[in-house]
């Protein structure tokens, strides 16, 4: 059995989950515009695959959590994830899972999105929620402090921690990316995918004789 890693946002996704998740929490009146245009700002140099100083961004985001019911926020993630996200799945991500599912392999995800947008996208399209950056609950409610960040160079010691912990080999996997920010995971795993990436990944991708793929758009319903 292999195993095959994905990306969520712009990978299996056309969009950028975290990026309509702010808008969903400003059209519900829980963020202000400030907060709006504070995250579009860091999540366009993130789509440029520009990470540095990401980390900081998330921790002073996730801080505000602090106190927050997990099971309500469970509710609300799993609400606008099957209104928004869901249908939102490229073509070729829909190809490339059904694929690897055909051929016995562990499909997992490899996100920087939380537990909570993992476990909905992992159940929406069949995968394990796997590696994600995990906010740290204590008692039923955030504690407003990050357990396992997943951005950049700490994703790729995410999925090296979840490979041991299940005896899988990050040498035999397959890992699909769109973003430069991903670099040191696609250089672990055997087999780097590079899929819709962003500018700096693609030329990366040329230098290395990387296979760059074109997964399409998803269909508007």
């Amino acid at each position: 059995m292999g195993l095959a890693l994905f990306d969520l946002d712009h990978t299996l996704l056309d969009v950028n989950s975290g990026a309509l998740w702010v808008r969903y929490e400003w059209r519900m009146g829980r963020i202000g515009l400030r907060d709006v245009a504070w995250a579009g700002w860091w999540l366009s140099r993130y789509s440029l695959g520009l990470g540095a100083g990401l980390e900081a961004v998330f921790e002073a985001a996730v801080r505000g959590l602090a106190g927050s019911s997990e099971a309500e926020l469970e509710r609300r993630v799993r609400q606008w994830f099957e209104a928004e996200i869901q249908g939102r799945l490229r073509p070729g991500g829909a190809a490339a899972l059904s694929s690897h599912r055909d051929a016995g392999d562990r499909l997992v995800l490899a996100t920087s999105s939380t537990q909570f947008a993992a476990r909905a996208a992992a159940d929406a399209f069949g995968l394990e929620p796997g590696v994600c950056t995990d906010l740290e609950v204590l008692d039923g409610a955030l504690s407003g402090r990050i357990a396992t960040l997943a951005i950049g160079s700490a994703k790729a010691r995410a999925a090296e921690a979840w490979a041991e912990a299940h005896d899988q080999d990050l040498g035999e996997a397959t890992f699909y990316s769109d973003s430069m920010t991903d670099l040191a995971l696609l250089e672990r795993v055997g087999t780097p995918v590079v899929v819709n990436p962003d500018r700096r990944l693609r030329r990366e991708a040329a230098r290395r004789g990387w296979p760059v793929q074109d997964w399409g758009v998803a269909t508007p319903p």
